[in-house]
């Protein structure tokens, strides 16, 4: 079993698509091991997306992710990070496949309703910037 970060970002929270975004989720096999609901504070969601801070989209990023509540959720499953890379879909909410979290309840590209975690590594990092072990439920 694998564990990864999602984060249901403001625009699939203010829209009240966290509900039908995580029963998909759970439709697909993944199990809710942690979720916390939070609003980023500038310094937070800098930190989270330092490894952007060169490119030109960073300080939209940063604003966009402090514009309202997020969610973050430890998920569980086999091959938890590709999979759910697979079932967020494309980047761009416009490009992305049918049925995937992005086609379904993002707009653009920036407003994609949600984050995955991108490796096994960058999933460590990012569960442990949100979540102490303590948080996580652990498997029966």
């Amino acid at each position: 079993m694998q564990t990864t970060l999602a984060i249901l970002k403001p625009d699939s929270v203010a829209a009240g698509n966290a509900g039908n975004i995580l029963a998909l989720l759970e439709k697909e096999g993944f199990t809710i091991r942690g979720l916390r609901v939070l609003h980023l504070s500038d310094d937070q969601a800098g930190a989270f997306y330092a490894v952007h801070k060169e490119r030109p989209f960073y300080g939209e990023l940063v604003t966009f992710m402090t514009s309202g509540p997020v969610i973050p959720v430890a998920l569980e499953r086999d091959n938890a990070v590709l999979h759910l890379r697979q079932v967020m879909g494309a980047t761009d909410s416009t490009q992305a496949e049918a049925g995937t979290v992005r086609n379904l309840y993002g707009t653009s590209i920036e407003r994609n309703a949600i984050h995955g975690s991108d490796s096994e590594e960058n999933a460590a990092i990012e569960l442990g910037f949100f979540f102490s072990q303590a948080d996580l439920i652990a498997a029966r």
